[in-house]
């Protein structure tokens, strides 16, 4: 058999086509007497919608059609077909009250894309405008305006868990804070695309829809419920995909009405999402704000923790909202021993675009709100923020661990990751430097800032379709329900399978996200990938070993037993490389008995696998201007057995550049009457390269039980490790200054603001109390929510 390739870096087959622009995305299909769809959407954050005016518009040179709500009769939805609450579903086009600006009211359909945009600015719009509310916890304050009928309170869901035991009974000090996770915006590289092709395709579908988006079969089934299709009549083919990161993981809006349109026209339609359209209308991420208490003894134990989590799901009930439900809950505890919790979270509707997944959806906010109580609780005590973590981590010896949420983390050694993080980092050395800086009056403050996290990936019962089939050619296929964009799956999959026949990986074809080739499947979320993705893969090939094994014991007239793969990759008996036939050959005489030489099937993974990590950052904040500087970023993820280092790290550099970019720059900003500020790249900060340093990526390995590669997820670890490090470093470096605590983003301003007001001997208060609506939800497992899904 020859070397194993798991484990080593190979680089990825997809790059040289992505590198020199060969990669068709949907806006490169050529799709042959296509219309192109403009929206006519709502300049206002809430009002009623009196009237469309479209006849100028249906009389312009090129257009097709102009419809609203009424003209398509596509009933409402949710965008991942299942419900925050059912009161808040969305029709494809507002109906009766449009709730955010960017809210779709009619479509436009052209010849061209040109026509389309100038018939767009001829639609007139009638409209009342009505209170909005931007803010969530403006939202469920008393006499806020009610927002969507049979929604009291504007509370889409809630619950608390029971006020006895106090969680914080017996504490011998209590620290607390109200911790921000704003809104921020998905900012893929491609945005929201999707032709849709009606009539026969050849297969015997009779609409063909291509779409970028991380689930295709999801895709396809949220799209035949809301149009009653037949199981078999609807194709969905997902190209290649410009980034997704949790915005494109359901059906939107514009989605459904492109599909209608193209039913109702019987010709090909498209819309392909501008940069600006992607900023006002795509969910965004996070929208969360938590009350955190965290109980300790003197000597810095733990001892319970209360956490009040508001969650932000913007419109319609966005899906985001309910992640401070689901995922923000059950990772509450994170790596520590925790002997009490309590856990309330209440949902608010606002008048702002929906709220959805985005890279971590949910834990990275979990992690966060944790670990900001971690280092509060240190500076309170006067303890060093490692030593305070040392203290409460869980040990490695106590997994299997079901925690206070009812989580169960499969395996971890999170002492190990903490200590392998201090000594790459050089720990010590810092905290010198630090302290001389203070010592000699330094205006170029330095901060030091840690994090220990776990996070959840590839959701309990998560299942995979792969195939595996050897051609006559000596080539193979392999095909897979996950849906890659970016992740490196051609390379991966590709490696299991070279790994188990011999097969060079350039002989390895890969096929993925096309309902007509891949039965079914999960598609990508959740970093669900290569454990589930990657074992069905795995498992196919070794279906396929075993029937090559058996047919060449037939065939060489030997036992199966002892028959291999040799080092040059045929298969044969052991020790006698002459005795042996080429994959060509076995895919030859298996098809001449009838089959192919393939395996297909689906793997269960039973339950959830929990990848941990430890990261710390260093920034430089300059005390007169408030200029925060990150210049260092050292990361240990442990993602269980690695295949390809390669891949990992890059995971990990993706990862931290998200989380810090939440902590520095980006931030979603509405104005009083609703009205969105950051609707371009211009005036929404998100940093590029060279506002971020060389990250420092180091591993662990902690195999996982759960799946035959030992694999857990890495696609979220550095995000979810690097948001609260980068935080808590900002902080340290004012920490000496008397501020414990500042909200994100910590622009340039916010941290001149708090330093001017520190040196003032008034520094920022980390609270204030949170909304009275906490005190009236039901109890758990009394219903308003308590079941949402989870991501």
């Amino acid at each position: 058999m020859p070397g194993s390739l798991l484990g080593n870096e190979v680089r990825r087959v997809e790059d040289p086509e992505l590198l020199v622009g060969a990669a068709r995305y949907v806006d490169d299909l050529p799709i042959e007497g296509v219309l192109h769809l403009t929206f006519v959407r709502s300049p206002y954050a809430r009002a009623r919608l009196d009237g469309v005016d479209t006849a100028e518009a249906a009389a312009m040179a090129g257009v097709v059609g102009v419809f609203s709500a009424a003209d398509l009769g596509v009933a409402a939805f949710h965008a991942f077909g299942v419900a925050l609450n059912d009161a808040c579903a969305r029709p494809p086009l507002a109906t009766g009250v449009a709730h955010f600006v960017g809210d779709p009211v009619a479509v436009v359909v052209a010849e061209t894309k040109a026509q389309a945009l100038d018939a767009a600015d001829a639609v007139l719009l009638e409209a009342t405008p009505l209170a909005a509310v931007t803010d969530a916890e403006a939202a469920v304050a008393p006499g806020a305006p009610e927002l969507v009928e049979g929604v009291p309170g504007n509370l889409a869901a809630g619950f608390r868990d029971a006020d006895d035991p106090d969680p914080l009974a017996g504490a011998e000090v209590v620290v607390q804070a109200r911790v921000v996770n704003q809104r921020i915006a998905v900012v893929p590289m491609e945005g929201n695309a999707i032709v849709v092709v009606p009539g026969d395709d050849g297969l015997g579908h009779d609409l063909v829809v291509y779409v970028s988006t991380q689930m295709p079969h999801l895709f396809q089934n949220l799209a035949r419920r809301l149009f009653s299709l037949p199981k078999d009549s609807l194709r969905v083919v997902t190209p290649y995909v410009g980034g997704g990161f949790g915005g494109k993981a359901g059906i939107t809006a514009e989605h459904v009405v492109a599909i209608a349109a193209a039913r109702r026209l019987g010709r090909p339609v498209k819309w392909v999402e501008t940069r600006s359209e992607s900023m006002l209308a795509l969910p965004h991420g996070r929208g969360q704000v938590a009350w955190a208490r965290l109980g300790l003894t003197a000597d810095g134990r733990f001892t319970g923790l209360h956490l009040q989590v508001l969650g932000d799901a913007g419109a319609y009930g966005g899906f985001g909202g309910g992640l401070a439900l689901g995922p923000t809950r059950s990772m509450a505890q994170g790596v520590y021993d925790i002997p009490a919790i309590r856990y309330d979270v209440a949902v608010a509707l606002t008048s702002t675009t929906p709220v959805g997944a985005f890279r971590g959806a949910g834990r990275p906010e979990a992690a966060h709100y944790l670990e900001r109580m971690v280092d509060l609780a240190a500076a309170e005590l006067g303890l060093d923020p490692v030593e305070v973590r040392r203290r409460n981590l869980l040990a490695a010896e106590a997994f299997p661990v079901t925690t206070r949420m009812g989580t169960r983390y499969d395996v971890g050694d999170y002492h190990r990751a903490l200590d392998e993080l201090v000594a790459r980092a050089g720990y010590d050395g810092l905290r010198a430097e630090q302290a001389a800086r203070r010592a000699r009056g330094d205006r170029v403050l330095l901060g030091i800032g840690l994090s220990t996290y776990v996070e959840v990936t590839a959701g309990a019962g998560s299942s995979e379709y792969a195939s595996v089939e050897v051609h006559a050619d000596g080539t193979a296929t392999i095909a897979v329900g996950t849906s890659g964009h970016g992740q490196g799956h051609p390379t991966s999959f590709a490696m299991i399978v070279a790994d188990h026949l011999g097969i060079p990986l350039e002989s390895i074809r890969f096929v993925q996200s096309d309902t007509a080739v891949v039965p079914r499947g999960g598609g990508t979320g959740g970093s669900r990938s290569l454990q589930v993705g990657g074992s069905a893969v795995r498992r196919a090939a070794e279906g396929v070993l075993d029937r090559a094994r058996a047919l060449a014991a037939r065939l060489l007239e030997a036992d199966p037993s002892d028959v291999v793969v040799h080092d040059d990759g045929r298969v044969g008996v052991a020790g006698v490389p002459a005795s042996s036939l080429s994959w060509a050959e076995l895919a030859a005489a298996s098809t001449e008995e009838g089959e192919p030489l393939a395996v297909a099937l689906d793997v269960t993974q039973e339950d959830a696998t929990y990848p941990f990590g430890a990261h710390l950052a260093v920034v430089e904040v300059d005390a007169d201007t408030g200029f925060v500087r990150l210049v260092r970023h050292v990361a240990v993820d442990d993602c269980g057995r690695i295949l390809n280092p390669m891949i990992v790290r890059g995971q990990q550099h993706g990862g931290i550049a998200q989380g810090a970019a939440q902590v520095l720059w980006e931030q979603v900003v509405y104005d009083a009457d609703g009205n969105p500020l950051t609707t371009n790249l211009a005036d929404y900060a998100m940093p590029s390269a060279a506002e971020l340093p060389s990250y420092e990526t180091y591993n662990t390995e902690t195999p996982t039980p759960l799946n035959p590669l030992g694999a857990k997820g890495i696609g979220e670890s550095g995000t979810i490790g690097a948001l609260p490090a980068v935080h808590n470093a900002v902080v340290d470096a004012l920490a000496h200054l008397g501020v414990r605590h500042l909200d994100l983003p910590c622009t340039t301003e916010k941290v001149w603001r708090a330093i001017r007001d520190a040196e003032a001997g008034t520094p920022p208060d980390p609270w204030h109390d949170p909304p009275a609506v906490f005190a009236t939800l039901p109890l758990r497992g009394a219903g308003a929510g308590d079941d949402a899904p989870l991501v």
